[in-house]
């Protein structure tokens, strides 16, 4: 299949090609940054396969292509024996195909959103509005971005995600200084959300549970049953905790973790006010 293009209501460009599918906007020239947005997609997909047998392995050797050393960038801060370059490749892709839109083009405003990993561009008086949402599509809050703060990348992962997870979080929100980052953070940070041996969460090696996955017979998380408040209280301190920590080393700006209706924000704005539901004892 050859790299599809196609323009979306709102002035917004439709990129696909096989497991990559983005989401475009622009404020500015708009038309020029399509372009180029477009012309360096259509060269994404066969540079990363070319790679990929080093890119599914633990971060180690240091891959040649350009994506594939940002996603390396990105996921050296974990390097664990386990963890893959793979963790950021959504959003090393995003900044990317951001990278080529906004060269030599004129763009107040710009962004790539990869299936929800967001690479932003604010120049100016502009600004990006974060929607912070649970698992269930409840609107939470928002974070208002605007061309002096540091943000720029934007990510989200978790076990309801479309990635299999160590962790047990519904999802984690993390902002970031670049779209790279903030998915490495957020795998990261799915994975710390968690309750080791509880009797209502169950594993299996990921190589039994997806026969593409990079992550070998790592056990990862097939069934997360109703968990009682003092359990999810726990599970979501051992993810603040890594957040916490994470915002120190300056590999996070902020983040906001779910695990079954409740949740916890770790440096985002206090205007943000996340909805509490009180769970049902277990």
């Amino acid at each position: 299949m050859m790299p599809q293009a196609s323009l979306l209501s709102g002035d917004r460009l439709h990129l696909s090609h096989g497991p990559i599918d983005l989401i475009i906007g622009a404020d500015g020239a708009r038309n020029a940054a399509f372009r180029a947005a477009f012309a360096r997609f259509e060269t994404v997909l066969d540079e990363l396969t070319a790679e990929l047998p080093l890119l599914r392995q633990p971060v180690g050797n240091r891959p040649k292509g350009k994506i594939a050393r940002r996603m390396y960038r990105a996921a050296l801060p974990y390097a664990d024996g386990v963890t893959t370059p793979m963790i950021a490749v959504a959003g090393a892709v995003a900044q990317e195909i951001l990278a080529a839109m906004t060269k030599g083009t004129e763009l107040t405003r710009a962004y790539v959103n990869n299936g929800g990993d967001i690479a932003l561009h604010l120049m100016g008086a502009a600004t990006f509005r974060v929607a912070i949402a649970s698992p269930d599509n409840q609107n939470l809050g928002t974070v208002d971005l605007c061309s002096t703060d540091a943000i720029r990348g934007i990510a989200t992962s978790g076990q309801r995600g479309r990635s299999l997870s160590l962790g047990i979080a519904d999802a984690v929100t993390v902002l970031a200084r670049s779209a790279s980052m903030a998915d490495a953070a957020a795998t990261q940070l799915g994975n710390a959300v968690d309750l080791h041996g509880h009797p209502h969460i169950t594993r299996a090696p990921a190589n039994t549970v997806r026969d593409d996955t990079d992550l070998g017979t790592t056990p990862v998380i097939t069934h997360v049953g109703n968990l009682s408040k003092s359990d999810i209280a726990q599970a979501l301190w051992a993810g603040e905790t890594a957040a916490t920590a994470l915002r120190q080393a300056h590999l996070v700006d902020g983040a906001a973790l779910f695990l079954q209706g409740q949740n916890t924000i770790v440096g985002l704005p206090a205007t943000l006010k996340l909805q509490q539901k009180e769970p049902q004892d277990a």
